[in-house]
């Protein structure tokens, strides 16, 4: 994983000029050394994920036209998304948009994708959009509370728990124990840490953040 300073190919995708303007802006003010492209429709992103694979980070609305012309849909951000998380497991995605509810019919890639996926609300402040690009590019997790209703720990993610917390393993021991790569037990984290929503914060250490919510309800003894 690159460190956040050495980003340098950002993809950002909109069909409204001024949002996508004012997401450029926004993100050369904290990364002003970054090559941003722009893309306004579903065909014109493909192909700028065709012509440069090696984006670090796609920021995208979820409602798109597919050609200039077109009304933007929710079905047609879907379909982008899944192209990207089927063809770029480890690319690093910021959903940017109103209404995220669509969201929740890639739940199940949303939980397989190696890369950092987060999701910003239109509404919210400069500040918060770009707290949810820097986590996306530390590879975090950050997705809507309705895609999070009704715990699901996968049979590994709930592994990862007893042998951290109870066995106290490193992630180079979990990883050789259960017989996965290293970078799949730093994934595995970050599914976690969403379905339990912890997040980053300055003053506190995510994993005992971590492991006194899984205590707490009753997920590890």
């Amino acid at each position: 994983m690159k460190a956040t300073n050495e980003i340098t190919k950002i993809l950002v995708i909109d069909d409204h000029d001024a949002v996508i303007n004012g997401t450029i802006d926004a993100i050369k003010s904290k990364y002003s050394s970054a090559d941003i492209i722009k893309a306004k429709t579903t065909e014109e992103a493909f192909e700028k994920l065709n012509s440069f694979p090696d984006q670090d980070i796609v920021i995208t609305d979820l409602s798109l036209p597919e050609k200039p012309g077109d009304k933007p849909q929710p079905e047609t951000g879907i379909k982008l998304f899944r192209h990207v998380i089927e063809q770029h497991p480890s690319l690093n995605l910021v959903v940017q948009s109103a209404d995220t509810r669509a969201l929740i019919r890639l739940r199940p890639q949303i939980n397989e994708h190696q890369g950092g996926f987060t999701v910003a609300d239109k509404g919210e402040s400069i500040d918060q959009m770009l707290t949810k690009v820097e986590w996306s590019l530390q590879g975090i997790n950050f997705t809507p509370r309705e895609m999070r209703t009704g715990l699901e720990l996968k049979q590994e993610w709930h592994s990862l728990l007893e042998l951290a917390f109870n066995e106290c393993l490193t992630d180079k021991e979990i990883a050789k124990k259960m017989s996965i790569a290293e970078r799949t037990v730093r994934n595995y984290w970050t599914k976690i840490q969403d379905a339990l929503e912890v997040y980053p914060d300055d003053d506190k250490n995510l994993r005992l953040q971590t492991e006194k919510k899984a205590r707490e309800i009753g997920l590890i003894d």
